[in-house]
C-alpha cells in the first residue's frame, strides 16, 4: 500500500468516528438553554423558588436556565406554555397547587389535563398556612371560631388571597368540617387581605407561613392554627387544624417542577436527580426551612401519585361546596 492509498484509508475509517463523536454530542443534554416558566409574577413565592432551581440546575447541568414568568388565570396560562411546549426537556416549569389539582374543577374551561399533558419532575416543598386574627382579637384558639361563627352564622369574614387557592380552601375545608359558615371574602393576593385584617376590616385569614411570620413575630396578628399535619418548627407552640378537633385536617400550598407530556425518561430522571440534590444543599435547605416549608423529594412516580391524589380530594371539596372561579 502506497502512501496515497494508505492516507485515505485512514481517512476513510475516521469518518464513523467523527460522525458518532457528533451525534454523541447532539444527543448529551442538556447542550442549550433551558427555560423555566413560572405561572406567577416575578417576586412572589414561586418565582424565587423558580430562580432558586433554576440556578442550582444550570450549575449542576452547564447550560443557561432563563426563568419565563407567565402569570394569569389562576397559574392556567404559564402551566399551559409547559404542556404544549416541545418534549425535548428545553422547557420546564414550576407546577403550583392550583392549576395542578384546582383549577381543572373549579373552572368552566380550562385549556390542558394536569394528568395527561404534563409529566412530574419532582416535588419541591409543601408550604402549610397558619389561621392568623388581629392581636386584639377575642378568638385565643380555634374552639373560640367554632363557637362564634356557629353562634353568628355568616356574620365572622374570612379572607382569603384569591378564590381557589390555598388561603380559600383552607377555609372552605375548615367550614366544611366544623359545619359552619362564615363569609368568605377574596383578595388579589395574600398581601392586601393581609393589610385588611390587621386594619380591622375583615376577622381572620388563613395566611402563608412565610408571609405571616413576620407580623406574627411583631405582635401584629395571633396565630390560631396550623394547616400542617403536625406542628411547625418555627411556631412550636400553636397547635394545628386537627389537634384542635378536625382530625385529617390538613391544607398545603405545594409546588414542584413539570415537563410536558412526552419528554423522555432519561431526562426526566436527570431531571429528577438535580432536583433532589438540590433539596440536599445546605443553603437551599436551610432557606426554605426558615420560611416554614416541608422540603419535598422523591420520585417522579411519587409527585404524580400526589398531584393525582390532591386533585381528587379538592375536587370533591369545590363540587360540594359549589366554589367557582367567579
Amino acid at each position: 500500500m502506497n502512501r496515497r492509498e494508505l492516507m485515505q484509508w485512514a481517512s476513510a475509517l475516521s469518518f464513523p468516528a467523527l460522525a458518532n463523536t457528533s451525534a454523541w454530542a447532539q444527543d448529551k443534554y442538556p447542550n442549550k438553554p433551558m427555560v423555566l416558566v413560572c405561572p406567577y409574577p416575578a417576586g412572589g413565592n414561586a418565582d424565587q423558588r423558580s430562580r432558586q432551581f433554576g440556578r442550582y440546575i444550570s450549575n449542576a447541568l452547564g447550560q443557561p436556565v432563563v426563568v419565563d414568568n407567565k402569570p394569569g388565570a389562576g397559574g392556567n396560562i404559564g402551566t399551559e406554555m409547559v404542556a404544549r411546549a416541545k418534549p425535548d426537556g428545553y422547557t420546564i416549569g414550576m407546577g403550583n397547587f392550583a392549576p395542578l389539582s384546582v383549577n381543572a374543577t373549579m373552572m368552566a374551561k380550562v385549556n390542558f389535563d394536569p394528568i395527561k399533558d404534563l409529566m412530574p419532575i419532582c416535588l419541591i416543598e409543601r408550604g402549610p398556612l397558619i389561621l392568623v386574627v388581629r392581636h386584639d382579637s377575642p378568638y385565643k384558639d380555634l374552639k373560640d371560631v367554632v363557637a362564634a361563627a356557629k353562634a353568628k352564622p355568616g356574620k365572622i369574614s374570612i379572607a382569603n388571597g384569591g378564590q381557589g387557592g390555598s388561603h380559600h380552601l383552607s377555609a372552605e375545608l375548615l367550614k366544611s368540617m366544623a359545619g359552619i359558615n362564615m363569609t368568605v371574602i377574596p383578595y388579589k393576593g395574600g398581601a392586601p387581605a393581609a393589610l385588611d385584617l390587621m386594619a380591622g376590616i375583615v376577622d381572620m385569614m388563613f395566611e402563608q407561613m412565610y408571609a405571616a411570620a413576620p407580623n406574627v413575630r411583631a405582635g401584629k396578628l395571633r396565630p390560631i392554627a396550623i394547616t400542617s399535619r403536625t406542628r411547625s418548627p418555627l411556631f412550636p407552640d400553636v397547635p394545628t387544624v386537627a389537634e384542635q378537633g378536625y382530625p385529617g385536617y390538613e391544607v398545603s400550598n405545594w409546588q414542584g417542577l413539570i415537563a410536558p407530556s412526552g419528554t423522555p425518561s432519561a431526562i426526566i430522571k436527570t431531571l429528577n436527580e438535580v432536583t433532589n440534590q438540590a433539596l440536599a444543599d445546605s443553603a437551599i435547605k436551610a432557606q426554605m426551612l426558615a420560611q416554614g416549608n416541608e422540603l419535598g423529594g422523591g420520585t417522579p412516580e411519587q409527585f404524580a401519585a400526589h398531584i393525582k391524589a390532591e386533585g381528587e380530594r379538592w375536587s370533591k371539596l369545590i363540587k360540594s361546596a359549589g366554589i367557582t372561579a367567579d
